[in-house]
């Protein structure tokens, strides 16, 4: 069982971006960034570009199509890490948070929550602006979760 990487890359933080090429290279593992346009990755036999035509959802649906697993997936969109997580993968938020099945509920109702709100002409202060404490929270689950994976699926094989 060989894991891959998927990142839903139209709005994945370049910090993000070059933390996940860079762990491609060094623990050989296929990734593949899903974007509805072209993005710039340092060359790398590990590393691909999945262009997806505009519209809504539309990477997503192919992430879904395309992940099995033990298979890592980076995204932003709650609805998709419950998917995800729901098939026995792993989902990660770009800021670094680990979806479960056991806090994947509470994210799911939060984030309902607040679309509700939105929906009522609620304004809420949004999230706050990527910086660096994201970045390291994300380098630091990203690789707990590749670390594991592998080691995973080193045993299975």
């Amino acid at each position: 069982m060989n894991i891959r990487v998927w990142v839903d890359a139209d709005a994945c933080p370049v910090p993000v971006k070059n933390i996940v090429s860079k762990a491609a290279d060094r623990r050989q593992v296929e990734t593949v960034f899903l974007a509805n346009h072209w993005i710039a990755l340092p060359p790398s036999p590990y590393v691909s570009v999945k262009l997806v035509a505009k519209g809504f959802d539309v990477a997503d649906m192919e992430i879904l199509q395309l992940v099995t697993t033990g298979d890592i997936v980076i995204t932003q969109d709650i609805p998709l890490a419950s998917e995800i997580v729901q098939r026995g993968a792993v989902a990660i938020n770009p800021r670094g948070t680990l979806y479960t099945p056991d806090n994947m509920h509470g994210h799911l109702v939060r984030r309902n929550r607040a679309e509700e709100m939105r929906a009522m002409g609620f304004q809420g202060g949004g999230a706050e602006p990527f910086g660096a404490k994201h970045t390291q929270a994300f380098a630091k689950t990203f690789d707990r979760a590749l670390t594991q994976q592998l080691t995973r699926s080193h045993q299975n094989n």
